[in-house]
């Protein structure tokens, strides 16, 4: 059965996900196995001979993530960042030059300046929801622009269309990290990304309950030196075997079927939430890309389904305050992470970005970010409220 013409929730519960031939469950089974039995010397029974390879639990995340990013073929890692890592390794070479964003998560720079740039890989940070700041990060050693949209932890918007258009123009790849969007809010694919990484650890899995990565390539997709991505990553998997194993590949199967119905409900509380925020005395600024004042507003309307269930808003009284609201807030729970059904809060300057803290990607030290969950929304602005009334 193919599923190009199926709508997205469809797609989600049936692509790569037919009912078991042998037994008929609805549900995937979890093969945890290391090693398959041949018929005869190099007689693989689909293809199968050792799970780091490839794993049937696995193959179903990976077919499915590809037909929901509108994808070639999908990936599914250990984690967000060993995916990264893999594009980082299959697509560059020492020499090369990245574009990279100035708001951007704390790993993925720690990424690019501890790891990627002593290999001989250098980058040059800009404004991606600048187009002519991308341009002008550009040198003729660019191999890769990479974007996050939105951004983390600010909210940014990249234009993904017009920053494909200009990294195509110099024989460059476009890497989008759709991460906070998901797929069921934007497809980078669509607008002409050559390759989308998540962290299947937040809205894909859905749950708090697993780490795991995907890497997306574009139909079609080439290096400038005519390879195809997608035989680029499939074969720097198999020799890093940084792979998802197949209980993780299994949960966040399971947590894309209720991919569409939960982003619907973060988005209507992170509505609510940020017209709260708004109306506070104690909130000096909210960023969030459905805020008609938003600087891009326009952009992320234009590519975004909506606008998501993340949240970051500054505080009166600096950071000690921002830091106190992080920790008083009792529904909202203190932690790293995002995209589950629970809502978290967090201090990004103490936080998950902690590691760029005296660079250029430093963050407000008066910030908050939220990542709204799917509680009645009532309870989760009664108890900012408290907070925020009692420290701002």
């Amino acid at each position: 059965m193919t599923f190009e013409h199926l709508g997205f929730s469809s797609r989600a519960i049936h692509a790569g996900q037919e009912p078991d031939p042998t037994t008929g469950a609805v549900v995937p089974p979890i093969h945890q196995v290391s090693t398959y039995k041949q018929d005869g010397v190099g007689g693989l029974r689909g293809g199968y001979e050792y799970s780091r390879s490839a794993n049937p639990t696995r193959t179903a995340l990976e077919e499915c993530i590809a037909a929901l990013e509108g994808g070639e073929r999908g990936f599914a890692f250990a984690s967000g960042l060993a995916g990264e890592d893999t594009v980082l390794r299959a697509l560059l070479a020492p020499g090369d030059h990245v574009v990279v964003p100035s708001d951007a998560y704390g790993g993925t720079y720690r990424l690019f300046d501890k790891v990627a740039r002593p290999w001989g890989v250098e980058h040059s940070i800009a404004t991606v929801a600048d187009v002519a700041s991308v341009r002008a990060a550009i040198r003729p050693q660019t191999r890769m622009v990479w974007v996050e949209t939105p951004t983390n932890p600010l909210l940014g918007i990249a234009d993904i269309e017009a920053i494909a258009a200009l990294a195509h123009e110099v024989g460059a790849l476009l890497v989008v990290d759709n991460t906070f969007a998901s797929p069921y809010l934007q497809n980078p694919i669509a607008l002409g990304a050559d390759v989308v990484v998540h962290s299947t650890t937040k809205y894909a899995g859905g749950h708090s309950d697993v780490v795991g990565g995907a890497v997306v390539v574009a139909p079609g997709a080439t290096t400038r030196d005519g390879e195809s991505v997608s035989e680029r990553i499939a074969f720097h998997q198999n020799s890093m075997g940084a792979v998802a194993g197949p209980f993780d590949a299994w949960l966040v199967l399971r947590g894309l079927k209720t991919l569409a119905v939960r982003m619907e409900r973060h988005c209507d509380n992170a509505e609510k939430v940020v017209a709260f925020l708004q109306g506070h005395d104690g909130v000096t600024a909210v960023h969030y890309p459905g805020l008609p004042d938003h600087p891009n507003h326009d952009v992320a309307a234009r590519q975004m389904r909506r606008f998501g269930g993340m949240v970051a808003f500054r505080v009166r009284g600096g950071e000690d305050v921002a830091a106190k609201v992080c920790a008083e807030t009792q529904l909202w729970i203190l932690g790293e992470s995002l995209g589950g059904v629970e809502s978290l809060i967090e201090h990004p300057g103490r936080m998950t970005h902690a590691s760029v803290a005296g660079t250029e990607l430093e963050v407000p030290g008066d910030l908050i970010r939220l990542s709204v969950g799917i509680e009645d929304a009532e309870d989760l602005i009664a108890d900012l409220g408290q907070a925020l009334d009692r420290l701002t």
